[in-house]
């Protein structure tokens, strides 16, 4: 957008937009169904200040939409049939999926096909709003249209955009397509300059498009392009806030630090059994820790301790309204976006070392050959000996010493079995390669590397899933007869028609699949994980297995966790991180008695579970693209040199390569090349035109870093082919005038 934008005031009107002009010309014929109007006199009927030609071709749309129809005569009349289907049209609820172009599609409610709404219907709805449209289908169409009649639920109120300042007046133009411009009020706005990056709260949307929304900026942000404010601006986008209201502020700084008598009276004292927590370096809330202790007769206690965030959040409160509207802490690569404020998460809460501690825990009895025989739940109070980081856990069970090597050695042998029972039982072995990114003091990337998984995280993630699913065993078992209503985790059975594809695919790269059953298909995603060891071809086929499996998600139906192998699942053990754990801990304690049962209404759980899911749904886009911005960022410095890397995915226009550091994916255009390429319908091989080589997917190759693009967080790469293309074939060996020419459009 330019500075020099005029808003546009003329006597005989208002100018309006290219979309606001072709609704209002469309209202206008909607009240005349009979007139036949040709530019100028639309002009005079809308009074606006947009000319002749503009409304020429605002009419040419409606026309090519069927919205009207041409008479001659430049004159135009509403298209009756289309008109008379929107007025007998149906009428249904759903959520706005936008598209790149601006359109939507409306998820219905109990409909198969989704309903296609275009920009100028969508009457200021956005992606993710819950929306009342009406629906028809266009005479010689299958597929329904729809319009937005009313909007129920906002997704968001706050957007990121940039600020223009004019002498009197000032907008905000969020970042959507299409671009939304917001007033804001300058006499309320903090210090800002033109150009500005900034937060704005919309506080009053209008009818339709007559006018622009009206807003409040809540935040500066600064001028565009630095690293730190792309960050929150993806934060901000994915509809989290940046900052705790002063309430909520408030509230937890007059929680109290100390821990009364009283309190700890009406609990189960733990705090002379050795205790430790095992978190990772820069961790600062650290939500669980594991006590273990011998039994006189040979048995071994394990108790899994869980910071009791229910005992300061309680329900009802400023806070525990914003913790349920965040839903989830969101971790990107250079800081953490926390779902409670930090007295709490990184004090009150965080099970520190050293300090006692308020703690939900679960106690488990294993005997000698490793069988659990009994299991408490329970509130405790609990005293940490000692915070180890992952790294200073493994030395221990790896046999260097140290402090508490002995108890740490013991766990480990408990969660080895642990892990062995529950592969035996169906779960799946997908260990999913986590990037990582060493960062200097200005938050910019230095070295990207693949997480390595030691046998110390998964040590505590055993643990935490048996806590996770004894609790949920519980819950559901004591409510047999009667229902008790819960927050459970759940994960079903993968998609047989992906399933299907995936195991074409894999035959294709010489790999057999037994897909006979949901049974099998565990087994063969298990056979798989352990056969990418032995050939790394294979390893772009664990992807997209993860791509077949549904989507995991809170709900009060238990259908049991396919991808865990378990009956009952739900996640209780990390509530300073996660709002479904503090539901499930609120639950849990009025149910532990075994003559109480508690209850609460179901269907109002079962919509705090959409929520929550869809607020897990939207922090794991933001991990994402947080994630390929540094990518980016860092590939930026390492222009012109070379990487190995694998073909992991193929179009007609290029094929993609992931480079074997770092899991940074960029494309190698086809136009680059010194001949073209055919690509097989299956996109599992390519081969030259001329050389008649042919290039698998999974192949390695080398290639070079041509172009980064940050705002588009995009990557352009070079092949570094080792064979050249035959003399005469018609290609041209090496970086010619001509692929210069083609980088330069």
């Amino acid at each position: 957008m330019s500075k020099n934008r005029k808003h546009n005031s003329k006597k005989t009107g208002r100018k309006l937009s290219a979309n606001q002009l072709r609704e209002e010309i469309l209202k206008l014929f909607r009240r005349h169904p009979k007139k036949q109007l040709n530019p100028k006199q639309i002009v005079r009927k809308l009074k606006v200040a947009n000319n002749s030609d503009s409304v020429r071709d605002a009419l040419e749309k409606l026309s090519e939409s069927n919205e009207l129809r041409p008479t001659g005569d430049y004159k135009f009349k509403l298209n009756r049939q289309d008109h008379a289907a929107r007025s007998n049209g149906q009428y249904a609820t759903g959520t706005v999926d936008m598209t790149r172009s601006g359109d939507a599609y409306i998820v219905c409610e109990g409909q198969e096909q989704d309903v296609h709404v275009s920009a100028k219907y969508l009457n200021t709805a956005m992606n993710g709003d819950k929306v009342k449209i009406r629906t028809w289908t266009p005479s010689g169409r299958r597929k329904p249209e729809g319009e937005v009649e009313q909007i129920l639920e906002r997704a968001r109120d706050h957007f990121i955009g940039t600020l223009w300042m004019y002498p009197k007046h000032a907008v905000v133009t969020i970042d959507i397509v299409p671009p939304i411009d917001v007033e804001v009020n300058m006499k309320d706005m903090p210090e800002a300059s033109d150009e500005d990056r900034v937060v704005v709260r919309i506080d009053e949307w209008p009818d339709r498009h007559k006018h622009n929304p009206k807003g409040t900026i809540t935040t500066v942000l600064g001028k565009a392009g630095s690293s730190d404010i792309e960050m929150k601006t993806i934060l901000v986008n994915n509809g989290f806030d940046l900052e705790f209201p002063q309430d909520v502020k408030r509230e937890a700084e007059y929680l109290p630090a100390r821990i009364s008598e009283e309190e700890i009276k009406r609990r189960r004292d733990l705090r002379e059994i050795t205790t430790i927590t095992v978190d990772p370096e820069d961790a600062k809330d650290f939500d669980d820790a594991l006590s273990i202790r011998h039994l006189e007769n040979g048995e071994i206690e394990v108790g899994v301790h869980i910071a009791d965030v229910t005992h300061y959040v309680k329900e009802g409160t400023p806070l525990d309204k914003e913790a349920f509207n965040r839903s989830t802490s969101v971790y990107l690569v250079d800081r953490v976006l926390p779902m409670l404020p930090e007295r709490l998460s990184n004090d009150l809460c965080s099970l520190r070392p050293n300090v006692d501690r308020l703690a939900f825990s679960a106690l488990f009895v294993f005997n000698k050959s490793n069988k659990i025989i009994n299991r408490w739940f329970g509130k405790t109070v609990i005293h940490s000996d000692q915070r180890f980081t992952y790294e200073e856990a493994q030395e221990r069970i790896e046999g260097q010493g140290g402090s508490f090597a002995q108890e740490i050695q013991q766990l480990a042998k408990l969660a080895r079995h642990l892990r062995k029972q529950r592969y035996k039982e169906g779960a799946i072995n997908f260990e999913t390669e986590e990037v990582k990114f060493r960062l200097d003091k200005d938050a910019v990337p230095v070295e990207v590397y693949v997480k390595e998984r030691k046998e110390a995280h998964m040590m505590i993630e055993d643990f935490m899933l048996l806590a996770n699913r004894e609790v949920a065993q519980f819950i559901s078992l004591k409510g047999r007869d009667q229902e008790i209503p819960y927050v459970y985790r759940i994960h079903d059975e993968p998609d047989p028609d992906k399933v299907m594809e995936l195991s074409r695919f894999a035959r294709e790269m010489g790999f057999d699949m037994n897909i006979s059953s949901p049974e099998q298909v565990a087994k063969a995603y298990n056979r798989l994980a352990q056969e990418v060891q032995k050939r790394p071809e294979l390893r772009l086929l664990s992807p997209l297995a993860i791509r077949t499996m549904a989507k995991a998600a809170y709900s009060t139906e238990n259908i049991g966790h396919y991808g865990l192998g378990f009956e009952y699942y739900t996640h209780f053990t990390s509530p300073i991180r996660r709002y479904s754990d503090v539901l499930a801990h609120r639950l849990l304690e009025p149910n532990l008695s075994h003559n109480d049962f508690y209850r609460v209404n179901k269907s109002r759980l079962e919509d705090q579970c959409s929520h929550i899911s869809k607020k897990e749904r939207n922090a794991i886009t933001a991990e994402r693209e947080s994630i390929k911005y540094k990518q980016v960022e860092f590939i930026e410095k390492h222009i012109g040199e070379e990487f190995d890397g694998f073909i992991n995915g193929m179009m007609d226009r290029g094929f993609f390569v992931e480079l074997e550091a770092g899991l940074i994916e960029g494309m190698v255009p086809f136009e680059t090349l010194d001949e073209p390429f055919d690509v097989s319908d299956s996109r599992l091989r390519m081969v030259g035109a001329f050389s008649k080589k042919e290039y698998k997917m999974g192949q390695r190759v080398r290639v070079r870093i041509a172009r980064a693009d940050l705002a588009k967080r995009q990557i352009e790469m070079d092949w570094v082919r080792e064979e050249t293309v035959p003399a005469g074939s018609g290609g041209n060996n090496g970086k010619d005038n001509n692929r210069n020419k083609r980088r330069k459009r």
